[in-house]
């Protein structure tokens, strides 16, 4: 039974040799039984790499790649273009609902900047930001559909892009909505039906 006592006795003394009484400060880094990949060899944001020839870390997407869950088999629906041109008309069902829908993503996101009208006349424009875009001015009227698609998802100039806030959806719904306001500031007579026109006595 002595010997039990010796090596219990011997054990103790050997663990806390090995890892020191309980509550003490060490200098030392700790004894690791399972280090659980804690420190696996890895590369840090915008650290250098001696594996690139340009000798950076961070690497750009390769070509023609597209992340999980975004893809779009209609290429003029996700990026408003028809091979390397910009199309017209709307991939979307145009209806009152559109436009009401693209009214309300408008008044969220698009009024602070641009006003209520599309005439630049935002909120911000108050407090000296003076460079934003009139949306019923000619040549943004000129614009084709896909180009102003394009403008919210990707934005242009001072403005950053919606594709992150707006759906692929709720951005045609905006441009739906522009060209409303477009239509409404640059409208005349001509454009009315002749029942219209009637009724209003022009």
């Amino acid at each position: 039974m002595r010997y039990v006592y010796l090596i219990f006795i011997l054990g103790v003394v050997g663990m806390v040799s090995i890892l020191g009484p309980r509550g003490s400060k060490s200098t030392k880094p700790p004894l690791e039984v399972f280090p659980d990949m804690d420190r696996m060899p890895k590369y840090h944001p915008q650290a250098e790499s001696g594996f690139f020839a340009d000798g950076r870390t961070d690497r750009l997407p390769v070509d023609g790649s597209i992340a999980r869950g975004t893809y779009i088999a209609d290429e003029y629906l996700a990026t408003g273009k028809r091979g390397e041109t910009f199309g017209k008309g709307f991939p979307i069902e145009v209806d009152n609902d559109a436009i009401a829908r693209g009214e309300d993503r408008y008044n969220i996101y698009c009024t602070v900047c641009h006003g209520g009208a599309g005439d630049g006349d935002g909120i911000t424009k108050k407090y000296g930001m003076l460079t934003v875009a009139n949306l019923t001015d000619a040549r943004l009227s000129e614009y084709t559909d896909g180009q102003l698609y394009d403008v919210v998802k990707n934005g242009k100039g001072l403005m950053y892009g919606y594709a992150d806030r707006l759906s692929v959806e709720d951005r045609w719904n905006v441009v739906l909505y522009v060209r409303a306001l477009q239509r409404a500031a640059n409208g005349s007579a001509k454009d009315l039906t002749p029942a219209k026109r009637e009724e209003l006595g022009l």
